[in-house]
């Protein structure tokens, strides 16, 4: 079997993708992501992905799949907990908004926005001429207002995470890192 290093390393040296030494492997089927470093596992998070299927079409709400890089981090020294729209902090805890606020999944504590790498599978037009792009579809990975439901499919097609631990995560990680999601 191989391991999700190997699977990374082949789709860059297919790509001409030159392989990074931190990988984020994000395993729909189990709700998790694990962070992996020169190929060793650092440290293992529970997260929660699409409650539709995977898709890497626009306005399907899946998760896309495929070999992925963090294209830009954001939230950088907000508390854990913080509200962003569009983006921007709205200076404002999650646990401050009114309950009917707090009812669908907030973006929460920090941004990993992603961009795919495969022309036509996650970046993009297919042939057909549907988009495909994870980045103009904003896919991310970040933190949530209902860590509680981690573990289950629960999102609009980014990568859900506890607060806390996107914090840890986000000081972890680079842009140019990879991101593989399966």
């Amino acid at each position: 079997m191989i391991s999700p290093w190997e699977l990374v390393n082949e789709t860059c040296d297919r790509l001409g993708i030159k392989p990074a030494d931190r990988v984020l492997v994000v395993r729909i089927g189990t709700q998790t992501m694990q962070l992996y470093l020169n190929g060793e596992l650092v440290r293992s998070y529970v997260v929660s992905t699409s409650r539709r299927p995977p898709s890497n079409i626009k306005d399907s709400l899946g998760t896309p799949r495929g070999l992925h890089t963090i294209a830009d981090r954001i939230g950088g020294g907000q508390p854990p907990g913080m509200v962003f729209k569009s983006r921007v902090s709205t200076g404002r805890h999650f646990s401050e908004l009114p309950d009917v606020d707090q009812h669908p999944n907030l973006i929460t504590s920090r941004i990993l926005w992603l961009r795919g790498l495969e022309p036509g599978v996650n970046s993009g037009n297919t042939p057909a001429g549907d988009i495909v792009d994870t980045y103009e579809r904003y896919i991310y990975i970040h933190g949530t207002n209902h860590e509680d439901r981690l573990g289950a499919p629960q999102s609009a097609g980014c990568v859900l995470m506890g607060n806390h631990d996107i914090v840890e995560l986000f000081e972890d990680v680079r842009p140019g890192d990879l991101v593989w999601i399966e």
